[in-house]
């Protein structure tokens, strides 16, 4: 099997309008057997998005559309390949609640998920630490270090993976590493070795799936994929179940570093 489990697609807020078919017939020729369309889940109700542009989540409204184009592509794509129809599910501190029951609402009608940690809360305030290399730089400012903004990153993807959010809760975690994107942005160097290693055995435990993403290797300040090689051999030898994903927002980017970051591994 042949696979790329996290893609975008025309429906994402702040990506492209790149057709589906576009992503899909690009993933035929390139021999994938399987992809799985995993558009950002709508924000967890009364969260509201921080970021200036406000366009990280997908609408409410959407939803259904989404779902519906998928259905209809799964039909009639499918002797060339498997479609998944998903959602990359934001793990937001405060909101546990709320994210079950959109979950609740929404997970009977998928095939495949992710979670992910964009926003961190500090002081009752939540801040995208994804969003600009300049916002991370003022938030690390904000809680005195880069150590200091590392450490509650961690922190939150474990309180995700720990989380209990009800029975269609995600059991693949997105981009673990994702607080490396704007590691070449600033000069502290940060150690979070043991804040990696900790964060991989949390999930070997609890059973979940390692989003391997290649993204980071297309960002000019990171150029290293979510997570870096070695941990991505690490989680192998910890016998996590390992799954690409392109973290697509254009058809473009599809599979892009896929031998470098899987085949290599």
């Amino acid at each position: 099997m042949k696979q790329d489990a996290h893609i975008h697609s025309p429906f994402c807020p702040h990506g492209t309008k790149d057709a589906f078919e576009l992503y899909i017939e690009k993933a035929i020729q390139h021999g994938f057997t399987d992809i799985s369309f995993t558009e950002h889940a709508p924000a967890p109700h009364g969260f509201i998005d921080s970021v200036p542009t406000q366009d990280s989540f997908l609408k409410y409204n959407l939803i259904e559309p989404y779902i519906f184009e998928l259905q209809q592509l799964k039909k009639q794509y499918a002797h060339d390949i498997s479609i998944k129809i998903g959602l990359e599910v934001d793990f937001i501190e405060g909101f546990e609640k709320e994210t079950t029951q959109l979950l609740n609402d929404i997970g009977p009608s998928l095939d495949d998920s992710i979670l992910s940690v964009h926003f961190l809360l500090f002081e009752k305030n939540y801040t995208c630490i994804d969003f600009s290399s300049q916002s991370f730089i003022n938030f690390c400012e904000q809680l005195g270090s880069f150590e200091s903004v590392y450490t509650l990153y961690y922190k939150t993807v474990q309180k995700s993976i720990s989380a209990d959010l009800g029975k269609y809760k995600p059991k693949r975690i997105g981009h673990p590493t994702l607080i490396h994107k704007f590691q070449h942005a600033h000069d502290a160097l940060i150690d979070d070795h043991e804040m990696i290693k900790n964060t991989l055995k949390l999930m070997k435990d609890s059973y979940y799936e390692l989003d391997v993403n290649s993204a980071g290797l297309a960002k000019k300040y990171c150029l290293e994929p979510y997570p870096p090689q070695r941990y991505i051999l690490i989680a192998k030898e910890m016998g996590i179940p390992l799954v690409f994903g392109s973290d697509a927002h254009r058809a473009e980017d599809l599979h892009q570093y896929y031998d470098k970051v899987y085949n290599d591994r």
